[in-house]
């Protein structure tokens, strides 16, 4: 049996709704999805999204394709929820947008989901105003490394950045070449102190990587499970089937 992938395709995977609850007292939601028939994950992703006044949400493009593909193509964990104040189909979360200040307890509310249901090697993948979640409040024993999509370093500052500097956890920027806030020549410079720190050009991108989906995922996998192939095979939509495992 197999199955073709098309852009609302959605690949096998054990999916469940999870509801966090953050230490100022706040419900969370939010989805889990893990390789299907009790596969161990390789790796497990945190999904902090983009800023919810301007429409983010768990169900961003990106993270929604992460969530529908990764667990089945590359055996990885997907754990996106909605942070404070912020609405979705898969329902609203307790609380209100906090501008990176409040958003603390909710990023250590998915740390402590993912450490009690025994989620290995957890790495944070911010978008936009996800990034600076990620920057500000992540840098956790718990973390093994951020991946950062389009990040505008808005909240982020030197401060935050020595300390992942000094952690010496992998950073992976992925910057559109037409980013409305930080190109790829200005992040290489803002990233300097972290000499760890990888930024990777997307050449015509924008900051939504509307139609690099693909591209995308194939960074996200290289950084946290580069033992598996990439750039992944059978993912393109509408030109290969993935044969069921």
């Amino acid at each position: 049996m197999s199955t073709e992938i098309r852009a609302k395709t959605v690949l096998p995977a054990d999916r469940q709704p999870i509801s966090m609850t953050t230490a100022d007292g706040l419900r969370l939601v939010g989805e889990l999805a893990l390789p299907e028939s009790g596969r161990p994950p390789r790796a497990t992703l945190i999904c902090l999204h983009p800023l919810p006044t301007h429409g983010g949400s768990m169900e961003s493009h990106l993270y929604r394709k992460a969530a529908w593909r990764l667990p089945a193509l590359a055996d990885i964990a997907v754990l996106r929820f909605n942070t404070r104040g912020t609405a979705s189909e898969a329902g609203q979360s307790e609380g209100t947008f906090d501008q990176c200040r409040g958003e603390r307890f909710d990023l250590a509310a998915a740390l402590e989901y993912a450490e009690f249901h025994d989620l290995p090697e957890v790495w944070l993948l911010g978008w936009s105003f996800g990034t600076d979640v990620a920057l500000v409040h992540g840098c956790d024993p718990l973390v093994r490394g951020a991946v950062l999509i389009s990040p505008p370093l808005r909240w982020s500052t030197e401060r935050h950045l020595a300390a992942w500097a000094e952690s010496g956890k992998p950073v992976v920027c992925l910057v559109p070449e037409l980013d409305d806030y930080l190109r790829p020549e200005q992040a290489r410079e803002r990233f300097a102190p972290v000499p760890q720190a990888r930024v990777l050009d997307f050449p015509g991108a924008k900051h939504l990587f509307v139609g690099y989906t693909e591209q995308v995922l194939d960074a996200i996998v290289a950084a946290v499970a580069p033992e598996v192939a990439t750039p992944l095979p059978d993912r393109y939509e509408g030109t290969v089937v993935l044969a069921a495992r």
